[in-house]
C-alpha cells in the first residue's frame, strides 16, 4: 500500500455505465431510458447488455439533425476534452 496520494493518483472508478461515444454508430430507434434511482439519474441506451449514458447535449444536437433529415437511421458520437470541459459530436451515418 502506498500514501493516500498515490492511492487517489492510480484510482479509477468502477463504472458500470459507459459513455455513449464508445459505440461505433447508434440505432435512432433504441430506447431511451432513465435511472432515477441512481445518486444523480441519467438517460441512457443498452447495447449488448451494456448501459450507455445518453447526454442531453447529444440528444439536442441529434434533433437538430432530424429536423434536417428526419431519415436518418444510424449516428455516432464523437467525444472531445475531459470533465467539465466535455463536449459530443453528433455525426450522421445512415
Amino acid at each position: 500500500m502506498g500514501t493516500i496520494k498515490d492511492e487517489a493518483k492510480e484510482y479509477k472508478p468502477q463504472s458500470t455505465v459507459k459513455n455513449i461515444s464508445e459505440l461505433s454508430s447508434i440505432d435512432t430507434d433504441i430506447a431511451v431510458l432513465y435511472d432515477q434511482e441512481a445518486e444523480f439519474p441519467y438517460k441512457y441506451i443498452e447495447s449488448n447488455g451494456e448501459r450507455y449514458k445518453m447526454p442531453v447535449s447529444v440528444l439536442s444536437a441529434l434533433k437538430s439533425i432530424l429536423e434536417e433529415n428526419p431519415n436518418l437511421k444510424k449516428f455516432k458520437v464523437k467525444k472531445q476534452g475531459e470533465g467539465m470541459d466535455t463536449r459530443y459530436v453528433v455525426i450522421p451515418l445512415a
